[in-house]
């Protein structure tokens, strides 16, 4: 008996890998979330058990314990049992938590790289995370800390030239005045909606007024001055039209 935990990607169904969807094929059963797009449930066979997890923010059909415990009752009733999560398993992915809870009940646990929806969108939209001249350095946060901890981990004292928070759309007005004690308020802002998919969405800011913006979830906060270079390709890439 074995759960496979496979990375989903960002949300384009075609960024998926080979090893992913060689897996999907021969699974009993799939569970998944609302972030893994729900075209990938095709790869599995007909008479495969699909079970929807959620986990979206601020929406938990089912909350972590939960599905912990769902994920070790089949991995003892089926052979091969697939966790179907968006992004990489282990990037803000509760990847670790599942893990442990497996194992302890005597449950091998294989997993499968995703493209996380940092480098995903990002790249979709032609945004460098990193540059030889102004950005060697990169910085990936959760917006949303075990809200279970007695002490934050997130202090926003990051001096990484490029700092991408995951899941803090929600709380932007919250955590932005903290990173101004250390950015300027120039420093720009990009936020991608729905990365890599057909409704995707890019809104461009400062840190003195991206909290300014409609913006929905899920989403990507991109801070750091390479946001400059996806603009200045965007200009030239107008030019082309």
């Amino acid at each position: 008996m074995t759960v496979y935990r496979i990375g989903a990607g960002p949300g384009d169904p075609d960024l998926i890998t080979v090893k992913a969807v060689k897996i999907l094929k021969e699974a009993e059963v799939v569970l998944y979330d609302s972030l893994a797009n729900d075209v990938l449930l095709d790869y599995a066979p007909d008479d495969a058990e699909r079970i929807y997890v959620g986990k979206r923010a601020g929406e938990h059909y089912r909350k972590q314990p939960e599905i912990n415990e769902l994920l070790v009752e089949q991995g003892k009733k089926y052979d091969k049992v697939v966790r179907l999560k968006g992004g990489d398993p282990f990037i803000f992915g509760r990847g670790g938590e599942e893990e442990l809870a497996l194992l302890k009940e005597g449950i091998d646990v294989e997993f499968v790289s995703g493209i996380n929806s940092a480098i995903g969108s990002a790249t979709g939209i032609g945004l460098p995370l990193t540059h030889r001249a102004i950005a060697t350095s990169l910085t990936l946060v959760t917006g949303h800390e075990d809200p279970q901890k007695t002490e934050k981990q997130v202090n926003w004292d990051y001096t990484a030239d490029t700092i991408v928070v995951f899941m803090g759309v929600g709380l932007l007005k919250k955590y932005v005045p903290k990173i101004l004690k250390y950015k300027s308020p120039d420093t720009p802002v990009a936020v991608i909606e729905n990365g890599t998919l057909p409704n995707q969405k890019v809104i461009t800011g400062t840190l003195a007024n991206i909290t300014e913006k409609q913006i929905k979830p899920p989403a990507l906060v991109i801070i750091g001055e390479v946001v400059n270079i996806y603009l200045e390709c965007e200009e030239l890439r107008s030019k082309f039209e």
